[in-house]
């Protein structure tokens, strides 16, 4: 079998965790410069308006979790510059998980088992990213030269290292380019992309038809008001932003059409258009045990259930949501047909696609997972509601912590309910989590 589930274990967590509050920022499209906000910056802005809502102080939380994947070097535990800028005060722990595009549903996860095993109560965890930050590199020729030269002791030694320069050593490396590459395939992330369109025969036409629904979705989604999470940014120009600015509503398939193959420029079929945008933002939420509902008077929105994490061949990588939700619902039978909305990240318009194609193919669940998959057939109308991250964006750090978050709130908005969010994760790995969400009786 290609890949491996984290399928033994309990189903659930021992003790109960509450989800009780959530707010994130809008997520804003890279536009080849630095953006705006630094990571820390977005996750402070989510945090001062989720926490100053609360009928408790910062300094009663019990720790900071926070995902992010790029962090400036002046932000290096994330977390901990978040909290104290919080006033969460020097108490309260706080600590930075990595796991690729699932960074910020580690941190809810790693926070659940935390409150499950008794170890903490009340944690404000979820996830932050400036990919528009992500800082331009020196080859190791250059690097070498400099550290030279700083240790040079004569004009002579100097010059000598100055001799040594040449043209191509100046030439930068882009990191966030290296981090969207795997490093044991040398496959870019839209290559990974390309080749799931090819095993699942997945064309141009059908990968573009679902990127544009995922920007009708989105429009029709902030047109009746179904993002209540979202906190406004304010930059230092006056500009407020208040919803994801990476919405295209003039978009068509004919405009989609004439964009050239981006990971292949030959033979390809992926392009910029039907893959995720690269954005920043931050998405968190506050997480409590039955003993912090009770004392602070919290209000129960939903639960988180439980969690799988899968891992794959890094090539297939898209594939983890169906490694993952299949070892999720695995520990939960009973509820596999009762699921009332699906979020799969949309790293790529094709990787959901190929995630569908699939739970429809026996033959490739008997060849992979060595049965047929316990996940059922999703129904298109419950996948990703309002709009994915072809439309929305996709923070790598904060992503995973979003499609939770609005899942909640998209269950809640339809009277309550079971879902599934899942993502893929870049070098081959595959994240779900389970929640149950109450009505929304205001």
């Amino acid at each position: 079998m290609a890949g491996k589930s984290n399928q033994s274990g309990p189903a659930g967590y021992a003790r109960s965790v509450y989800l009780v509050d959530g707010a994130r920022t809008p997520f804003l499209r890279a536009e080849g410069r630095p953006g705006p906000f630094s990571a820390a910056d977005l996750a402070v802005a989510v945090g001062r308006a989720l926490l100053a809502r609360q009928n408790f102080s910062p300094t009663q939380l019990d720790e900071v979790i926070l995902g992010c994947v790029i962090p400036a070097p002046d932000e290096a535990n994330v977390a901990r510059v978040v909290s104290l800028r919080l006033s969460c005060g020097n108490r309260v722990p706080a600590w930075t998980v990595q796991r690729n595009c699932a960074s910020g549903m580690q941190a809810l996860a790693t926070a659940a088992e935390r409150i499950a095993a008794g170890y903490s109560d009340l944690i404000l965890a979820g996830g932050t990213e400036a990919m528009s930050r992500a800082p331009i590199l020196w080859g190791p020729e250059l690097v070498r030269l400099l550290a030279g030269w700083q240790q040079a002791k004569s004009l002579g030694q100097k010059l000598k290292l100055l001799g040594r320069l040449r043209p191509e050593h100046l030439k930068p490396i882009i990191s966030l380019l290296q981090g969207l590459t795997d490093p044991t395939t040398s496959l870019i992330m839209g290559q990974t992309a390309e080749i799931l369109a090819t095993r699942f025969n997945i064309g141009r036409k059908e990968m573009d038809g679902y990127a544009l629904q995922s920007h009708q979705r989105l429009a029709a989604a902030i047109d009746a008001e179904r993002f209540a999470e979202i906190i406004p940014l304010y930059t230092t120009d006056g500009r407020t932003i208040k919803v994801d600015d990476g919405l295209r509503r003039d978009g068509s398939l004919e405009k989609l059409a004439k964009l050239k193959p981006f990971f292949d420029r030959h033979y390809g079929r992926v392009t910029a258009a039907n893959s995720s945008q690269v954005s920043d933002g931050a998405a968190l939420l506050l997480l409590a045990s039955e003993a912090a509902v009770e004392q602070y008077q919290l209000p129960v929105l939903g639960k988180l259930i439980d969690t799988s994490w899968a891992g794959l061949p890094p090539e297939e990588m898209g594939l983890g949501p169906v490694y993952a939700m299949d070892s999720l619902l695995q520990r939960h039978p009973q509820v596999a047909e009762q699921i009332d909305l699906w979020e799969i990240n949309e790293a790529f318009a094709v990787q959901v696609q190929a995630c569908l194609a699939a739970l429809e193919d026996e033959a490739w669940q008997h060849q992979e997972l060595g049965r047929r998959t316990v996940v059922p057939k999703i129904d298109l109308e419950r996948l990703n509601v309002d709009g994915g991250a072809v439309a929305i964006g996709h923070p790598i750090g904060a992503s995973g912590a979003r499609i939770v978050l609005h899942l909640l709130l998209a269950l809640r908005q339809r009277g309550g309910g079971k879902g599934v969010a899942s993502l893929c994760i870049g070098g081959g790995q595959g994240g779900a989590m389970l929640i149950e969400a109450k009505g929304d009786q205001s």
